[in-house]
């Protein structure tokens, strides 16, 4: 049976809250519930952002070759889409992930405090 739109914008903020609360598995279920009832292009859109949120869940249990993996994934998947989709600002995301990677890629290791948040369209400060 379909899951009603309310249901999956229901679902989908409360993955956007998850993820920026650093309950990246928790953001990475809610959207994948939304993820099996959708067509593309928008399961490509949600599978980018499953796909950064399990990175940083890999992040936080010390896998930087999964969370380096997932992310560039993850990055394919976004950079498909305008500045702004889904309600989303994409962008800052986008710019936030390149940056994780070259310091995967440099052998750096980013601090929690540098894992960005997903700003809403309107929600971002000035």
């Amino acid at each position: 049976m379909m899951m009603k739109s309310h249901d999956k914008d229901r679902l989908f903020r409360k993955g956007l809250e998850a993820f920026n609360s650093g309950h990246f598995y928790e953001a990475h279920e809610h959207w994948e519930e939304v993820w099996l009832q959708t067509l593309d292009p928008e399961k490509m859109f949600l599978q980018g952002l499953i796909q950064v949120a399990a990175a940083f869940h890999h992040y936080s249990r010390a896998n930087r070759q999964g969370t380096e993996n997932l992310l560039r994934a993850g990055l394919t998947k976004v950079e498909r889409f305008p500045h702004t989709h889904g309600g989303l600002e994409l962008e800052p995301l986008r710019v936030a992930v390149r940056r994780w990677l070259a310091a995967l890629e440099d052998g750096k290791d980013p601090t929690k405090e540098e894992i960005p948040r997903i700003e809403r369209l309107g929600s971002g400060s000035t």
